[in-house]
């Protein structure tokens, strides 16, 4: 008998399951989940021309990038590039946004170096694998709401905060000095305790390539010619000429200083250079999901993949839903009004971070400077990450033993006078000027990042902008006012501004009882701003119906939403009157002094 029902349970959800399957995998589905079909088979010779000026810009701005960025990371140089070619060929076939450069970013590389805590790269690759993972996960289960959670005072505290540390971190090799640490107070507590021993060389190089940088950066935005009105061909040239000088300005500071660091050197250098970097692209193998050996005190130890898992701790979920949020500031900034999908660039991401996993890259994400070079360069589709990716394997095949000779100082310099721009003053503000409320949430997250962990700093931001959202879900704005009816007749309305829920129902109930009882006349409760309510709403409500009951007291609900009168009604409270015309109001208040008498008149 028990297998007759199995049978027929098994026949019964079979039908339901290919129904389920049919109904997702629709052509509709597969485009918008594999965004390349839509594009490609529209793709024209225009396109292709500007998508590769466009990837062989953002190429030569992402090499030194990825040099730079890996020193960010704490691992050795040649880990930036290897996650900026393979992740950006996958993007090509999921991304959403034409404009997203996948790779190493200053945020993601110090979300790294705060994660694996110097254990080196293994848990660096293995990061960036779960990185992708949990991101895809998040994507299929069409979780890429939860950013929503991280508001904007959020953001730009987390932001701002992230500026100053990366900044910090490259003070040491501006100086020349040995200065670990991850978080803000730390590393300037060692600068200071090894600034007898700086380098003046790197120190002078440094600062000299910073402001030839930021030199470089204001000449980009200059133009010649009228500001309305048609350029001749000389001017186009000439601004397009400084545009490109200044979108390549890191590129021209490290091969310059590449040769610097070449002539200066004769077995030893002056300067501090980056050293040898493998030749040759990485080998194509999987994350260290058996864990690895390590030595230590000239003994090989193993450490076991569980204990590489707790080592990684929150970095696991911090990682993903920051690249994220990067990633979806991209797609917003240059969408031009058109809904960005969260869920399709989570996938998206996710699996370009799983690939890059598997050529030994630390996570990565949408870098907003690199996608500005990217937009203003002319890309018309994701396929310009192919050819950034060609320009960045062809480094590796060929230009691995000229890296050798690149002082840290000038990488130093490139991320310095990148991230100084990322530090938010200008919201200030006008945050102080709108909400100083939002501003306070903003200072609180931006400190708590400074002085604590990164990933934690930003857990404080959010917890406590839930607990902004939950105060204000708790306490409900409620205007109070004593207005009399066509035939003259004082009656109190109360207003609440939001939906009734748990946390604000003992609020409302109070707030209602202590005025209702003080003014001791009809009571009208405007309900055209309460769109829901819950079942605790609905008991407050009918124990508030019993209260005025007693003490015989008019209670009208005014403009009930029937979704909510449905929550109300639930509870079958008595005494429950909802009206929608404000001429009612005189008849029912007629109807209840009536009742009123009648009562009186029985006693």
């Amino acid at each position: 008998m028990k297998n007759v029902q199995g049978n027929e349970g098994k026949k019964d959800t079979l039908p339901w399951l290919k129904q389920k399957a049919s109904s997702k995998l629709t052509k509709k589905t597969l485009y918008k989940r594999i965004p390349v079909l839509g594009w490609a088979p529209k793709y024209d010779k225009a396109a292709a021309v500007g998508d590769i000026l466009a990837g062989v810009t953002v190429g030569l701005m992402v090499i030194p990038q990825a040099l730079a960025y890996s020193g960010i990371a704490g691992l050795p140089p040649q880990y930036g590039l290897y996650g900026s070619f393979i992740g950006a060929i996958v993007y090509i076939f999921f991304g959403s946004c034409k404009d997203v450069p996948m790779g190493p970013t200053a945020i993601s590389a110090l979300l790294t170096f705060q994660s694996i805590k110097g254990m080196g790269p293994e848990h660096a690759v293995l990061l960036c694998f779960f990185t992708g993972l949990v991101q895809f996960v998040m994507g299929i289960f069409g979780l890429g709401f939860l950013i929503d959670f991280i508001s904007g005072p959020v953001s730009s505290g987390f932001t701002s905060a992230v500026a100053l540390i990366i900044l910090t971190s490259q003070v040491k090799d501006i100086l020349g000095v040995h200065a670990p640490g991850s978080v803000f107070t730390e590393i300037w507590k060692n600068i200071f305790q090894d600034i007898h021993n700086t380098n003046a060389w790197d120190t002078c190089l440094g600062i000299a390539c910073i402001i030839v940088l930021l030199v470089m950066r204001v000449v980009g935005q200059m133009k010649i010619g009228p500001s309305k009105g048609e350029l001749s061909s000389f001017q186009k040239c000439f601004n397009k000429s400084l545009w490109l000088l200044a979108t390549a300005r890191n590129a021209i500071i490290v091969i310059v200083c590449g040769f610097i660091g070449y002539a200066l050197y004769d077995g030893t250098s002056p300067l501090t250079l980056i050293g040898a970097v493998p030749a040759g692209l990485p080998s194509l193998q999987p994350p260290p999901f058996g864990g690895y050996n390590r030595i230590e005190n000239n003994t090989e130890v193993h450490v076991p993949f569980v204990e590489m898992m707790a080592n990684l701790s929150t970095g696991i979920i911090v990682t993903p839903l920051i690249g994220l949020l990067e990633t979806i500031a991209i797609c917003k900034a240059f969408s031009d009004g058109k809904p960005v999908d969260a869920t399709q660039e989570l996938i998206a991401i996710g699996l370009a971070n799983i690939a890059n996993s598997f050529v030994h890259a630390f996570p990565g994400a949408g870098a907003l400077a690199r996608a500005a070079v990217n937009n203003s360069s002319g890309v018309k589709t994701p396929l310009g990450g192919l050819y950034t990716g060609i320009l960045v394997i062809l480094a590796l095949l060929f230009f691995t033993p000229f890296f050798y000779y690149i002082p840290k100082a000038a990488l130093a310099a490139i991320i310095i006078a990148a991230v100084i721009f990322m530090v938010e003053v200008r919201v200030v503000k006008p945050m102080w000027r709108s909400k100083k409320s939002d501003l306070f949430l903003g200072v609180c997250t931006f400190v708590a990042c400074l002085v604590l962990p990164l990933e934690v700093g930003i857990l404080v931001g959010i917890g406590l902008n839930v607990l902004f959202i939950l105060y204000h879900a708790a306490r409900p704005k409620i205007s109070i006012e004593r207005l009399t009816t066509s035939r003259n007749t004082e009656y109190l309305m109360i207003t609440p501004d939001r939906c009734l829920i748990f946390p604000s129902t003992d609020y409302v109930r109070n707030l209602v009882t202590k005025h209702s009882i003080r003014q001791g006349i009809p009571v009208v409760i405007d309900c055209s701003h309460i769109y829901g309510a819950d079942y605790t709403a609905a008991t407050v409500v009918e124990t508030i119906t019993k209260d005025f009951a007693l003490r015989n007291q008019p209670l009208f609900f005014y403009n009930l939403k029937p979704s909510v009168s449905a929550v109300f009604e639930g509870l079958s409270p008595q005494d429950f009157v909802v009206y929608y015309d404000h001429d009612q109001l005189d008849d029912l208040l007629e109807k209840q002094n009536a009742k009123k008498t009648d009562t009186n008149n029985i006693v």
